[in-house]
């Protein structure tokens, strides 16, 4: 039996950034009972209080695109060039890397998502039962898709390997999703990305797949196919289910022809800016598009907050755009929620029925206060300390500023793969950037 759990006289800020004053939240068997300016005595004795006055209670953040376990491989390779990012340092550490420290990664980057406010991600990588074990350890929720590579030696594997994973799991877990993970067009060509597809359409999943991530990559793909990524993941049949597009960036005018409202895109402007991959045309076509918010991996981005990459995406907007009245407060926030809808968990909405994925918010701290407007001292002031719980399905999975997972140990293991990863050094990289 799930904990009932009222949270007391706080202020409620919905997914459209309404502010509804002195609220009272009831909390049921994982889900939104009542929501009240009373207090309602039948019910109170039987609830646990958490009182919320001066606080303000907003729906959880979802990172829509990431790969947890890199958080291994925080801080390994800075300074370098994208083509020397991939190809001389992540895929070959990648390529030595166990069960263990998938494991580990993953559940580092889930404490540090929680801190943030981050109650469900959507994650791309290999080793997808490690990632699945700790996402129910954490208790967070994920929607985990198997990278695969096309060109990769051993494509078939990874493929089977995919379908026999979301056989065994899906709806096992209610707050686990699963969906396939196509690495790129360009590394899954042809005939491969059309029967990854083609398998995502028979068990009825989804797909999270890289595509224009940079404009070379546009350019060879337009040489070699005469067709843009996002016109070849279309004539795959891509967009006939639902599908998250990870970054996006070099997405042309031409190709939201393909895209439909099943699509949603995630932006993750910190990894742009620190790999220097140009400015793109996402901040002219985001009042065209479905999108949120991904951090990308930690190895790239460093941090794990989707707020903060909303707010790199709003400055930015503002200075690319030389326009300081677009990229408006409430329309940012608005994009922060849309997560929910592509993920397609209960969340997402302080209503009665909707599962209880919140954020307890305390603003008044130096550096938030003074709060003219809550939203604005969220996204462009709020930092981790501001959060004083996260909650998923009912349970306070950082309570009081305080997380629930023993990150003492989580941090010794994390310490111990860091060595280790180190001592084994690189190996062989499965594809090229």
């Amino acid at each position: 039996m799930k904990t009932k759990i009222l949270l007391k006289n706080g202020n409620v800020i919905d997914e459209n950034g309404k502010v509804t004053e002195n609220i009272n939240v009831y909390i049921s068997d994982g889900k939104i009972h009542k929501l009240t300016n009373e207090i309602l005595n039948e019910l109170t004795e039987r609830y646990e209080e958490v009182d919320c006055t001066g606080s303000y209670i907003t729906p959880g953040f979802v990172n829509l695109h990431t790969h947890s376990p890199m958080n291994i491989m925080k801080g390994i390779a800075e300074d370098i060039s994208i083509d020397n990012w991939f190809n001389e340092k992540i895929f070959p550490y990648e390529s030595k890397l166990t069960d263990e420290d998938i494991y580990w990664g993953a559940m580092v980057a889930s404490a540090e998502m929680i801190n943030n406010g981050v109650t469900a991600f959507a994650d791309h990588y290999f080793a997808q039962e490690a990632v699945y074990k700790a996402v129910e350890d954490m208790g967070i929720r994920a929607d985990i898709a198997p990278t695969i590579f096309g060109l990769a030696a051993d494509y078939r594997n990874q493929l089977n390997d995919a379908i026999d994973f979301i056989e065994k799991y899906q709806g096992k877990n209610s707050r686990i999703n699963l969906r396939f993970g196509p690495h790129a067009p360009y590394t899954c060509p042809g005939d491969k990305l059309t029967e990854i597809i083609d398998a995502a359409k028979k068990l009825n999943v989804g797909l999270h797949i890289h595509v224009s991530e940079t404009e070379e990559q546009v350019v060879d793909s337009i040489k070699n196919t005469g067709k843009t990524p996002v016109e070849v993941l279309y004539e795959s049949g891509g967009f006939d289910v639902d599908v998250i597009i990870a970054h996006g960036l070099w997405t042309n005018k031409e190709d939201l022809r393909f895209i439909n409202d099943r699509t949603y895109f995630a932006f993750s402007p910190k990894t742009y800016m620190k790999l220097s991959m140009g400015e793109g045309s996402i901040y002219n076509l985001k009042d065209d598009i479905n999108y949120s918010f991904g951090t990308d991996g930690a190895a790239s981005s460093n941090t794990l907050s989707p707020l903060e990459q909303a707010r790199l995406f709003a400055l930015n907007g503002k200075f690319i755009n030389n326009s300081a009245v677009d990229f408006k407060t409430a329309g940012i926030w608005k994009a922060l929620m849309n997560g929910h809808n592509a993920l397609k968990f209960s969340t997402g909405k302080i209503q009665e029925g909707c599962d209880a994925d919140l954020l307890i918010w305390d603003l008044n701290k130096l550096n938030t206060f003074p709060v003219y407007d809550p939203l604005t001292s969220i996204i462009y002031s709020s930092d981790p300390g501001n959060i004083k719980c996260t909650m998923v399905e009912g349970e306070f999975l950082k309570f009081d500023g305080k997380l629930k997972a023993d990150t003492d140990h989580i941090l010794k293991q994390v310490k111990k793969i860091q060595g280790n990863i180190l001592k084994r050094g690189k190996g062989e990289r499965k594809v090229n950037y």
